[in-house]
């Protein structure tokens, strides 16, 4: 089994509602159905749990429980505008005993200025932007096959 948690911050529940020309319109449950699908045709015996919160210290506790799971094999997360605010995030990921990727629908490089500064990255393994609703593809994709090194 390769169990990944996905981790979303907030508004990322307002998917398919807000900013369409930055997110896409699918929502949030459009691509967790979406990502399942696709998954399913590379990665055999595939488990993933989502969770999202508007709220910081949730987040946190999310990180902190995964942090003492023996039978998750990896961490997808998208901290959303805590990306470039969160001091407390980025502390929990780095208790992670297992690898972490990052991913953010648009290109946050591309947008505002304050966007650029990114303080969750700096706990994570990999980091993937701009691809959409295939962010968590991605991200799953990276841990899986970078899952032995």
């Amino acid at each position: 089994m390769f169990k990944i948690l996905i981790i979303n911050g907030p508004n990322i529940n307002m998917l398919g509602k807000r900013e369409k020309d930055i997110y896409g319109g699918h929502t949030l449950q459009e691509i967790q159905d979406s990502t399942k699908k696709v998954l399913s045709e590379y990665i055999d015996h595939l488990e993933i749990e989502w969770f999202q919160s508007n709220i910081e210290g949730e987040i946190i506790n999310e990180i902190q429980k995964a942090s003492s799971n023996n039978k998750l094999n990896g961490l997808v997360i998208n901290p959303a505008a805590y990306t470039h605010t969160s001091v407390g995030i980025h502390d929990a990921l780095k208790l992670m005993k297992v690898p972490v990727c990052e991913v953010h629908l648009s290109n946050t490089f591309q947008r505002e200025d304050f966007r650029k500064e990114r303080i969750t990255s700096r706990s994570v393994n990999f980091a993937l932007e701009g691809l959409g609703k295939n962010a968590y593809i991605n991200g799953v994709l990276a841990l899986w096959i970078n899952r032995e090194n």
